[in-house]
């Protein structure tokens, strides 16, 4: 039996939404996180030695890493769906978005969160405006530039295909569907960008991104 190695609030959801997309048989191995530090329990790392998820274990093989997974399950258990044909120019646009997703573009949601934990971080009152000025400055300089315009890039994308990869649905679209909730917390989607607000809501509708939610649980991201 295939399991999922399933953190609270993670990405690990993406994964859960595939399998359903594949409408593959599987198992959920739940994982609650810290109260206090709010990261994966030491429980994890007996399944994989740097402690994350999202995980899967698959006929004594596991795999780690959202994209080497959406990979992994789709390859072996897609029989064509959710995957352009390999070869084409479809295919190669495929692997570069599932690869921009957690390389390029998460990594700006990450740096996002860990400013505004600065801000609000507990801390003797007179570091408080130092702390803030600091995440205010690296906001400017890079990290809110940067979002701006990976946000444009992606919006200008769906403006000339309903997905990522053109016509049909594919696995760049789930692994991307992180990323761009992530943002819906820090921009205003609906106002700035339409189109990626239009995906948001439409992947919300497929009755496997439900089955999904409901098997995995409420996250918030």
């Amino acid at each position: 039996m295939l399991t999922v190695h399933h953190l609270e609030n993670s990405r690990s959801q993406r994964i859960l939404w595939l399998l359903e997309e594949l409408e593959v048989d599987y198992e959920i191995q739940r994982y609650e996180r810290d109260k206090t530090t709010g990261l994966a329990p030491p429980e994890l790392f007996a399944v994989h030695p740097l402690g994350k998820s999202p995980v899967i274990s698959d006929d004594g093989v596991t795999v780690a890493e959202s994209g080497l997974i959406v990979e992994y399950l789709i390859e072996k258990y897609g029989n064509g769906r959710l995957m352009p044909e390999i070869a084409t120019p479809e295919h190669l646009q495929f692997r570069y978005w599932i690869h921009y997703a957690e390389g390029t573009f998460m990594p700006l949601m990450i740096i996002s969160l860990i400013l505004t934990r600065i801000e609000t971080a507990p801390m003797p009152f007179f570091l408080k405006p130092v702390a803030k000025k600091i995440a205010e400055k690296t906001r400017a300089a890079y990290s809110g530039p940067n979002t701006k315009l990976n946000l444009d890039y992606l919006e200008t994308t769906l403006q000339n295909s309903a997905w990522f990869c053109g016509a049909e649905m594919s696995g760049a679209d789930i692994m991307l569907s992180f990323p761009i909730e992530a943002a819906a917390t820090r921009v205003n989607l609906s106002k700035d960008y339409p189109a990626l607000e239009e995906f948001r809501q439409r992947i919300r509708k497929r009755p496997a991104y439900e089955r999904a939610l409901e098997k995995g649980g409420p996250y918030i991201y």
